[in-house]
């Protein structure tokens, strides 16, 4: 069998006690990133793209290893396991190479071979395929199919019998490791994927999928996007799908192969063998194998897309925790507005109604005053829903006649409802209204995204691309790792957080992030972060995964408001022994950290990695990793699409990417779509590489179209200069996407 340990290393160019070292991590139940933040030493300091690639590819060679010994066991049961073929199989690294060398011995239904084989017809088989053979001797085939003859079997004709023995032929041909091979990367190499539209059904410009209506692309060149268009298309029974090839050279290749005799009668029989072998048994199965394939790769793509614009959208800068007003907008019924306090803990609720009449205006004027002024308001978050822009204009008015004006920024509201009517959100505030609790939701995101979007499935958020389309597995499994990622590179504050928020830290479970919660209420704020051990069913490995991600804001200890792990605090007391000062001031003293000499503190657990973690740390205790907060400022009169005009230039908000592009906001209730070719002044391959969700951008209008709510913006400039277009803030965050790239080649090896 395979030494998985071994492979694993030269496959990612690692040294083999890496990856024994990594493997040991993951047996012991170390997360992710509690191994690519304290256990550098032990891995050689990878990080967490390395970490999930390895232990995907692990599960998949396991998975792998434990197929081949069920296949090698039901081939030994049949006492058809020869030396080369049990070689053959022990050697395999990818499924579908496996799966094809088990064809021939796959217990199978009743074919039309296995009826021609119980007709006694297989050494009729045998004996047409010695005649294939450049030496074989010339013989009848009529007079050989004679003697298989019988009215008690079924043949009653030579026809009966010839037909018999090429279904025998033809099912060997199908269950070929190699041809199947060769077929299938053919079909990935020269097939074309054609899509149409039928014209009684559907006429011109009546459906969504228009732009497919005679569509064609190269099965190796098709984008994802495209693909699952044209599927989606498919499933909804708008467009009909073909997957073609060139069938002659397919058969000519499959002739080239098996036919190597020089005999008119045989090779004609061969032929129509082959044929019949080719479209009744290999290719439908490969056609769907291809698809398949290229469905697989195309959920790859997007999923890839989701989790870039969710990481974004995660990550996004908070405004801070300040006392907030939240208004989630409406024309008729009104617009709800919550008032938060700096932990976003919930304190007052008006409904006001600013767009029914100017009676109305000047009462929700009143109102509006008032809350700022009781609650000491510093940031207004307005919902961009329906009457988003209109709300805003009258936010403003009222604040232009006060002193005091707290920020004003507009937030996304996508997935606010679905917070306001789950299970959370009716835990949360079980008295208030389903309104109610979305502008809370809304007022909080713009406090702390992270901590309000994780309450939200991610399929909700509408960052995704063809969301409802790709393997619902794999994308959980992917934005889960996406938001458990994201969360630990932050950080919890152990006293504010929700158990939502606390599932996601390493080494927690829903049960012990509920009894943390619980514990919480029960005796007051955390002090320090060994009172974890009190709480129930934390245990010693828990605490140990999840100590370090957690922070407690003006604790006993300072240390527990970093990133250092309580199993590294007698270093650091070291340190602060050494350089003479109190443990209470060892963050205060960052110019004098950086002269230290870490190799006397080196262990034989705490290494050089761990020491300069430690001391960066130590030089910026309690820092939020997260960009700057940056808002953008709407277009004063553009609230409608009727108010774009061609030429226009706009600040927006970037609110999902996709492989052709961007979508962007620009505060009139339609997002607008910067086509890829329009990102930059340069070729772009991948839109990710110019613009992200929640970036603050400049955009130009070229075209409105308002019967279709269709939008097209440029942030190219006319001169080819850059148009002000910075590329957005870099983070140095455990990078996601590269790891469904390897997932990608995962895949490719089933």
């Amino acid at each position: 069998m395979l030494n998985i340990t071994q492979l694993l290393a030269e496959e990612f160019s690692l040294n083999p006690c890496q990856i024994k070292s990594t493997l040991e991590l993951f047996a012991e139940g170390a997360t992710i990133p509690f191994i690519a933040r304290y256990r550098k030493e032990r891995t050689g300091s990878l990080d967490e793209v390395q970490l999930r690639d390895i232990s995907e590819r692990f599960t998949y060679l396991t998975e792998l290893e434990a197929r081949k010994a069920v296949i090698l066991e039901v081939i030994a049961s049949q006492d058809k396991l020869t030396d080369l073929l049990k070689t053959k199989i022990t050697a395999c690294l990818q499924k579908t190479e496996l799966e094809d060398l088990y064809l021939p011995y796959k217990p199978k239904r009743r074919t039309r071979a296995t009826i021609a084989r119980e007709k006694g017809l297989e050494s009729l088989a045998e004996f047409i395929k010695a005649l294939n053979q450049p030496n074989a001797q010339p013989a009848s085939l009529d007079n050989e199919a004679e003697k298989y003859l019988s009215q008690e079997k079924g043949v009653k004709t030579v026809e009966d019998a010839l037909k018999g023995a090429s279904d025998i032929l033809a099912e060997d041909v199908s269950e070929k490791a190699k041809l199947r091979a060769y077929l299938r990367d053919y079909l990935m190499q020269n097939g074309l994927f054609a899509s149409r539209i039928k014209e009684d059904d559907h006429p011109e410009g009546s459906t969504k999928f228009e732009m497919y209506r005679n569509f064609q692309a190269r099965v190796k060149d098709i984008a994802s996007h495209n693909l699952l268009a044209i599927f989606r298309g498919e499933t909804e029974k708008v467009l009909q799908v073909e997957l073609s090839f060139d069938e002659d050279a397919v058969l000519a290749y499959l002739e080239s192969e098996e036919i190597r005799t020089k005999d008119r009668t045989v090779r004609n029989f061969y032929q129509g063998m082959l044929k019949d072998a080719f479209n009744r048994l290999i290719k439908t199965s490969l056609i769907s194998e291809v698809r398949g394939a290229k469905k697989l790769d195309a959920d790859i793509e997007s999923i890839k897309t989701f989790e870039s614009n969710l990481r974004e959208l995660l990550l996004s800068a908070p405004a801070g925790m300040k006392p907030t007003l939240a208004v989630d907008p409406g024309f008729r019924t009104g617009c709800k507005v919550t008032a938060l306090d700096e932990t976003g803990k919930f304190l007052d609720y008006q409904a006001i109604f600013p767009h029914t009449g100017a009676g109305q205006r000047l009462q929700a004027a009143s109102i509006l005053k008032t809350l700022i002024e009781k609650h000491n308001i510093e940031l207004i978050a307005i919902g961009n829903g329906t009457a988003s822009r209109e709300t805003d204009e009258f936010v403003g008015e009222v604040l232009k006649t006060m002193e005091r004006q707290p920020i004003k920024v507009m937030v996304n509201e996508s997935g606010a409802s679905i917070y306001s009517a789950s299970d959370v959100a009716r835990e949360e505030f079980p008295n208030l209204d389903l309104t109610v609790r979305g502008a809370i939701s809304i007022g909080r995101r713009l406090q702390d995204p992270l901590a309000e979007l994780v309450k939200i499935d991610p399929k909700s958020i509408g960052v995704g691309q063809y969301q409802h389309d790709v393997d619902q597995k794999l994308l959980k499994k992917n934005l889960d790792e996406t938001v458990e990622s994201c969360v630990n590179y932050v950080g919890v504050d152990l006293n504010t957080a929700s158990k939502e928020l606390l599932t996601f830290v390493s080494g927690m479970t829903l049960t012990v992030a509920k009894n943390v919660v619980t514990y919480r209420d029960e005796h007051g704020a955390f002090k320090n972060r060994r009172q974890l051990l009190k709480v129930p069913k934390l245990g010693p490995k828990a605490f140990e995964q999840a100590a370090g991600f957690l922070r407690i804001r003006g604790g006993n200890n300072p240390l527990d408001n970093t990133a250092v792990h309580p199993e590294s605090y007698k270093v650091v007391e070291a340190i602060a022994f050494d350089l003479n000062v109190p443990l209470t001031d060892i963050t205060k003293v960052g110019d004098r950290l950086q002269s230290m000499n870490l190799k006397k503190y080196v262990t034989d657990t705490v290494g050089e990695p761990t020491l300069r973690d430690i001391i960066s740390e130590l030089e910026k205790p309690g820092r939020d990793p997260r960009a700057e907060f940056k808002y953008a400022t709407f277009k004063a009169g553009v609230t409608e699409i009727t108010d774009l005009t061609p030429g226009m230039e706009l600040e927006g908000i970037v609110t999902n990417v996709a492989n052709f592009g961007a979508f962007v906001d620009v505060g009139v209730h339609q997002d607008g779509l910067v086509h890829i070719s329009q990102l930059a002044d340069r070729f772009v391959s991948d839109p990710k590489e110019i613009v992200k969700v929640g970036q603050v951008v400049k955009v130009r209008v070229m075209e409105v179209n308002e019967k279709l709510k269709r939008i097209s913006l440029s942030m190219r400039s006319a001169d080819g200069a850059t148009n002000g277009q910075s590329s957005p803030t870099q983070r140095q965050t455990p990078s996601k996407p590269s790891t469904l790239n390897d997932l990608k080649t995962k895949f490719n090896r089933k």
